[in-house]
């Protein structure tokens, strides 16, 4: 029988981060994360564009006013959230023994959709500070009007449990290289084919 663990443990101890630093900027660097809700016994997974907050040790998502991830995240919600970055492959002499290097964060905590108008604000505009970093509000762009913001919804993790677990080879590692693939951003079909 197997014990019970707590839900931030790793099982393989010899991987896992606990350093708040490493977590931060881990959370900080990464582009797009996975947002797990359960809305009536069903789980629902959401990639999502986001934004950590360490002054508030919460993220924020950027979510329309309806749809999957608006519903599922109505009121206060158990969620959970996970970034990753893929390293190199690292082949084996053995199918058992191939692996990968990784870095990752999984996140434990209660979501809601951000009420608060100012609140909603000041997180558009951290998500537009993250992945437009080079851009300035009222000169490269113009701000967020208040009809803007009522078009939209933001949605706040605040976060209660954190882990890293993070794999890395020596640098001399024999035969390892990096996974590549075929953007499928390029490749889409332009046409529904579901008939």
């Amino acid at each position: 029988m197997n014990e019970p663990i707590n839900r931030t443990d790793v099982r393989r101890r010899d991987r896992a981060v606990h350093h708040q630093m490493w977590l931060k900027e881990m959370m900080g660097t990464a582009a797009t994360g996975v947002l797990a809700t359960v809305a009536d016994g069903q789980p629902f997974m959401n990639a999502n564009l986001f934004v950590y907050d360490e002054s508030r040790h919460a993220l924020y998502l950027h979510t329309a006013r309806r749809g999957n991830t608006r519903t599922t995240t109505e009121g206060h919600q158990r969620v959970a959230f996970t970034v990753m970055e893929l390293g190199r492959l690292l082949p084996a002499d053995t199918a058992l023994e191939f692996s990968t290097e990784y870095a990752s964060v999984v996140l434990l905590g209660c979501g809601s959709v951000v009420a608060d108008p100012e609140e909603a604000r000041y997180a558009l505009q951290l998500l537009l500070d993250k992945y437009f970093a080079d851009l300035t509000p009222g000169s490269d762009y113009r701000p967020t009007t208040d009809d803007e913001l009522e078009r939209t919804s933001l949605f706040r993790v605040d976060i209660e449990e954190w882990v890293g677990k993070r794999k890395r080879a020596d640098p001399d590692f024999p035969g390892a290289r990096p996974y590549s693939s075929a953007s499928m951003i390029e490749t889409a079909p332009l046409e529904d084919d579901t008939t």
